[in-house]
Formats: C-alpha cells, structure tokens, sequence
C-alpha cells in the first residue's frame, strides 16, 4: 500500500517541535502524561517494524482520545491526538485515510484557533505539509498557496527552528525554487542542537547536511498516491 503523505518528513517534524514543549523544568499532571505518549509514540516510529505499527498506534491514539477528555483545553494534548490520528492513517486503507486526514486538519485548525504558539508552532508546520503533500479537490484540500502560508506563519514563531526551516526548505525544493530553499537548508543545518532534543535535531540536522550536497539533483519526491486511490476505492462501494 502506498503511503498517505511522506509520513517520515511529518513525524520527524512533529517530534522535533514537540519535545520542547513535552520537555519543561516543571512536571505537572498534563505534562507527564504528554511526555508518555510522545515516548510511546517516538518507540513505535523508531523502534517497531513496520507491520506492528499500524495496532500499536491504534492503541496510542486511544489514550491520546482519553487524555483530551480529561483536559479538554489543552492544546498540547489535541495536537498529539492528530499527530498520531495522522500516522495511524498511513497504515489503514485508503478511504479511512481520507476521513482520517480530514479530521487531521480540523484538529490542528483548533489547536492554532486556540494557542498558535503550541509546541513551538509545530501545529502549522504539520498543517503546512498536509496542504503541500495531500491531493487537491476533489479528492481532498491539498493547496500549496495554504501550504506556503502554514509555513510563513510557523517561520514568524520559530525563524531560526530546524523544524520551520529543513521543512519550508524541502517545500521550496518541491515548487522548483531550489535556490531559494538553500538558505533554509543552511539554517536547518547550522541550528544548535537543542538539549532536550539531541536525538530528533541532530537526525534532521544530518538530513539537513545531505540536503544541502543533493539540493541540484531531483526534487525531492512524496508521494500523493494513497489518497488518490481513495476516490476510486470510494466510487466502488
């Protein structure tokens, strides 16, 4: 099956942003309970084989659904409740996924309606690579024009983040404007290492470097493919 969205570009995003607020000198109940599911959710990503991710995460994003029932104003639990309704998503069917992405959105429209500044504004970078990556109408929203103002606005909160930049970077790369994406390369590159982040920046800091040596061979490919199956899949039932 192929994928819904370059699920390892989104994820690495979501991690990398996400640790700083999972991340606080001060513990708190909310707090620890975010630190648990983006553990749980980084352990399966990296650590389980691909055919055991799909129940793994299926029982992460019930305990994501519990935790915003328990603290329905937190926008840090809403956000991970997307982020692992979008991974799930790449392991189930096409038309599942559609329904799934579109939930997605709304999700992180609300988290930015009510704190754009959650996780760092890892919630526009995620919402941003949903525009660019996912098909346009009729099958889904993908709209690079929304895509490009995601990113802008996760760059206004976190203009010097790896995060903002490696994935504005990789969209420029996409629209052919591969000279305008080599600075943000660089800044991705460059970026200090964030303490409480060593292993999420310094994997895209690398990705980053190799970036930077590759950026004038092929544009880098994502795939749209798996929700465009959805139409036909749907049109069948």
């Amino acid at each position: 099956m192929k994928t819904l969205f370059p699920l390892k570009a989104l994820q690495h995003a979501v991690l990398a942003l996400a640790l700083l607020a999972a991340s606080p000198t001060r513990a708190d109940p909310i707090t620890d309970a975010l630190n648990a599911i983006e553990t749980d959710w980084a352990k399966i990503y990296y650590q389980l084989p691909k055919q055991q991710q799909g129940p793994a995460y299926a029982q992460l994003l019930e305990k994501a659904v519990k935790l915003c029932g328990q603290y329905p104003k937190a926008t840090g639990a809403l956000f991970w409740q997307a982020v692992i309704k979008a991974s799930y998503a790449d392991h189930q069917d096409p038309v599942s996924a559609l329904s799934a992405v579109h939930e997605v959105r709304e999700m992180l429209k609300q988290v930015i309606a009510s704190d754009p500044k959650t996780m760092g504004g890892s919630a526009y970078v995620v919402l941003g690579t949903l525009y660019h990556l996912t098909p346009g109408w009729p099958i889904a929203f993908g709209d690079d024009e929304e895509a490009e103002k995601m990113f802008q606005a996760a760059l206004k909160i976190s203009p010097n983040g790896i995060d903002s930049n490696f994935y504005y970077a990789q969209y420029l790369v996409d629209q052919g404007k591969k000279d305008q994406a080599l600075p943000y390369f660089e800044r991705a590159s460059t970026a200090p290492v964030r303490p409480e982040q060593v292993f999420a920046d310094t994997r895209l800091e690398e990705e980053a470097k190799q970036a930077l040596t590759t950026v004038d061979g092929s544009p880098l490919n994502r795939k749209k493919d798996h929700l465009s199956n959805a139409n036909t899949s749907a049109s069948n039932k």
